[in-house]
């Protein structure tokens, strides 16, 4: 009988560890601009670019017992095209017409400085994902300037480590309420329109 209980036990434990090893998840999230402003230009052209000012790719880790083999990546060129192009659809809300380049015209930059993931444990049945995406922005019209910095955070709980799917949905939803956030600020379009 002891035997059988030993066996068991080692049957669970294997089954346990085998299911703690994850594998590494690459990211390409899609952030959507949704948000209402007010247009207060007239057309005037604005000079709009977006960065990834990271200095890593590697955003976090799934948790698990061999966390270091279960990064998250999000590389800058998986998400810059939908960003730029969310973000000059936000300048033409605002009343402005988004340019590539152009010495003369206002010019507006954004750039994401911080995307983090973390898996936290509560307790060994329940686990929360913590997400935050910082956005930094310079403005800039003629001699005048304006700097922001804005912020948003997720918190997603979860019994089973979410697949590749899940996880690129939680940092779109992250990123674009972050931007959402970027043109709220009613002095981006106030500098602007100057």
């Amino acid at each position: 009988m002891l035997r059988y209980i030993v066996l068991g036990a080692a049957v669970v434990l294997t089954g346990v560890l085998s299911g703690c090893g994850l594998s590494p998840q690459y990211l390409k999230p899609e952030p959507r601009f949704s948000g209402q402003v007010s247009a207060v230009g007239q057309g005037q052209p604005v000079t709009v670019r977006v960065s990834d000012g990271r200095a890593s790719a590697v955003i976090g880790t799934r948790g698990g017992l061999y966390a270091n083999t279960s990064a998250i990546s999000v590389q800058g060129a998986s998400f810059l095209p939908r960003l730029q192009a969310e973000t000059d659809a936000a300048v033409r809300m605002l009343g402005f017409t988004p340019m590539a380049k152009g010495s003369d015209n206002a010019q507006l930059d954004l750039t994401l400085t911080e995307l983090s993931y973390k898996a936290v444990e509560n307790n060994p049945l329940f686990k929360e994902a913590k997400l935050q995406a910082v956005f930094t922005l310079a403005v800039k019209n003629g001699s005048r300037s304006y700097n922001g910095r804005y912020a948003a955070t997720l918190t997603q709980g979860y019994v089973k480590a979410p697949n590749e799917q899940t996880n690129t949905e939680w940092v779109s939803l992250v990123l674009s309420e972050a931007l959402q956030r970027v043109f709220k600020d009613p002095a981006i379009g106030q500098l602007l329109a100057q």
